[in-house]
């Protein structure tokens, strides 16, 4: 798999245990909309969606958030549409 991200500001004293959350279910062309939809719920400190290295269509990814309460909003929530599909967290 190929990764298309974004990162900010990570550096050699990021913790192991940064609040990171699969994301799964992505429509085929999700890109920088994962980002922009998962801001929402707090500060996004990576970003990655995971690319099939012959089709170059998206299938996953991958936020991790600055601190824990943006996964607890994420998770707070049932259901989350990105792209016209509903996505898995």
């Amino acid at each position: 798999m190929e990764t298309e991200g974004s990162q900010s500001s990570l550096s050699a004293a990021d913790s192991p245990h940064d609040p990171k959350m699969f994301i799964g279910g992505l429509s085929w062309q999700t890109t920088q909309g994962l980002k922009e939809y998962f801001c929402k719920y707090g500060e996004v400190k990576e970003c990655m969606v995971m690319r099939d290295p012959v089709t170059k269509r998206s299938g996953f990814g991958f936020v991790t958030f600055v601190d824990q309460a943006g996964v607890d909003k994420v998770l707070a929530q049932t259901r989350h549409e990105l792209d016209s599909k509903t996505v898995s967290s």
